[in-house]
């Protein structure tokens, strides 16, 4: 889903124009290397809150940004750093790399709601549109990207020089498979999705579908009037009565209804509602703010 109204982007505005003539960028010591220099031509550069609106904002307006933000003292951060230096290199300048240092600019990790590093968010247009946390494999993250601009690239100009990125081969499985979906033959769509989530574990987009549809088809068996009618006490009618709150797009009632299980439940019952919650989590991009508070709520629940 998207980012947009999660982020508070005008304090580092202000930060920045109250520093810009006054201080200079600090030196990098990135764990991708290279230069900090952030010109037109750099495909990855470092940013600091002097330089965030100019180089991360106003550049977004023109091109993909793809922003990391990292620490020296996070071990993910040595291992997806230079996946993305390689990544933003070799793309022809369909988009660019702005690596943020947390402990240098904090200011920038708050305000994209950072709760750890490394945190990954793309700008288009000055806002973000997706994110993710923690190290992922490189063809997760190529995935991450073409879906980005399937969704949000026409809102980008095209960039002078750019080699167009070659149209990927439709996969005839997931052709078939996504047939059956649309022909209503949920069960049927499932299978196939599963058959290929086995063969290819690091097919992300199978994945996501096997979860959606395990989700609509569990949720679909509840009677909806379990909402109204389940009994406080009863974990298998309230995770149902979250499931069909969910599937009627009600996403913080659904999620409140789980953790309001989990504050008066204990151990097995208190596990099964936390794994149903962690479960829905899934079916959302994590920056997504109904997500993050839920998140919030679920460790003040448990804590």
């Amino acid at each position: 889903m998207a980012m947009s109204g999660a982020v508070d982007l005008a304090v580092l505005k202000e930060r920045a124009e109250a520093q810009r003539l006054a201080e200079s960028r600090p030196a990098s010591s990135s764990p991708t290397g290279g230069d900090a220099g952030a010109g037109d031509g750099a495909a990855v550069f470092d940013v600091t809150e002097v330089d965030f609106e100019e180089q991360i904002v106003q550049r977004s307006l023109r091109q993909l940004v793809v922003v990391d933000l990292w620490a020296a003292w996070a071990e993910p951060s040595s291992q997806l750093s230079p996946i993305l230096a390689k990544l933003a290199q070799e793309s022809g300048g369909r988009w660019v790399l702005a690596r943020v240092d947390v402990d240098r600019s904090p200011r920038i990790a708050q305000a994209f709601g950072a709760q750890s590093v490394p945190m990954v968010i793309a700008l288009v247009a000055g806002q973000p549109v997706a994110a993710f946390n923690g190290a992922q494999p490189e063809e997760q993250i190529r995935g991450w990207l073409d879906d980005i601009f399937a969704k949000a690239g026409h809102l980008l100009p095209e960039v002078e020089g750019a080699e167009p990125a070659p149209e990927p081969e439709a996969d005839p499985r997931m052709v078939a498979a996504e047939e059956l979906m649309n022909s209503g033959d949920i069960d049927g769509a499932l299978d196939a999705y599963r058959a290929i989530a086995a063969l290819e574990p690091d097919n992300v987009e199978a994945a996501s579908v096997v979860r959606n549809l395990e989700f609509v088809s569990r949720a679909q068996s509840h009677d909806p009037a379990v909402v109204t009618n389940a009994e406080p006490g009863d974990v298998d009618a309230q995770l149902a009565a979250a499931d069909v709150l969910l599937l009627g797009q009600r996403p913080e009632a659904a999620f409140d209804r789980i953790i309001d299980v989990i504050k008066v439940t204990r151990d097995e019952e208190r596990g099964r509602a936390r794994a149903r919650l962690l479960e829905l989590f899934e079916l959302f991009d994590p920056a997504e703010p109904f997500v993050v508070s839920a998140r919030r709520k679920l460790a003040t629940a448990l804590y």
